[in-house]
């Protein structure tokens, strides 16, 4: 069996001392993966932005705040592990600067000047070892598959699963995976449960077989 090291949720990107910028990911799929990658015996850790999911006993969880401390945590775990999934929904920019205290209203526009925060999977994938595999998802609107298939390259991912923005704070979701290749090799739709198990099964039949 397998160590699966998972990413979950949000992060958040501070604006000053108590103001962020973050967005509305609840960490229900990744959730999902822990559940059915646990029921089908291998080990989980999971490195989970702010979220109001509760994880299983069992599991260890690392939890994280901003996209930094997410990479951080999994490159610190990363040679301990045998895949990643990459469930998470870091933020992708985060201001220039934090400014100390509150910044106060005074009725006036309100400029935010962004950067690009650190590319976690992407960053992870250079690190991992040739026999560590790697799963990124893609929320892209109407699950428009090719950047999704530009990601799969640049983030150097075994597997790339593709959701719709309908997924984000959802019950329910619809996913369609892509290989390094661009082939489609599977897709399915229903509770983020019944994804997950399905997801876990793929990810067995196509990446684990040499375990």
């Amino acid at each position: 069996m397998a160590r699966i090291l998972i990413t979950a949720g949000p992060t958040r990107a501070a604006i000053d001392d108590v103001r962020f910028l973050t967005n509305a990911s609840s960490g229900r799929m990744a959730l999902g993966l822990v559940k059915a990658a646990r029921a089908a015996g291998h080990d989980v850790v999971v490195v989970s932005g702010p979220v109001a999911v509760a994880y299983p006993a069992g599991v260890e969880v690392v939890p994280v705040t901003t996209t930094a401390e997410m990479l951080a945590a999994c490159l610190e775990r990363l040679p301990r592990v045998d895949g990643v999934i990459a469930a998470a929904a870091p933020c992708d920019f985060e201001p220039v600067a934090h400014v100390p205290g509150k910044i106060p209203r005074r009725g006036t526009t309100l400029l935010l000047r962004l950067k690009p925060t650190v590319d976690v999977i992407a960053t992870v994938a250079r690190r991992a070892r040739g026999n560590q595999w790697m799963v990124a998802f893609a929320l892209e609107p109407g699950a428009d598959p090719r950047r999704a298939l530009e990601k799969i390259t640049t983030k150097r991912c075994d597997l790339i699963v593709v959701n719709d923005l309908s997924a984000v704070d959802a019950a329910k979701t619809a996913v369609t995976v892509y290989d390094r290749s661009h082939a489609r090799v599977g897709d399915t739709s229903g509770t983020k449960t019944a994804v997950s198990r399905w997801l876990i099964r793929l990810i067995e039949k196509r990446l684990m077989t040499h375990m």
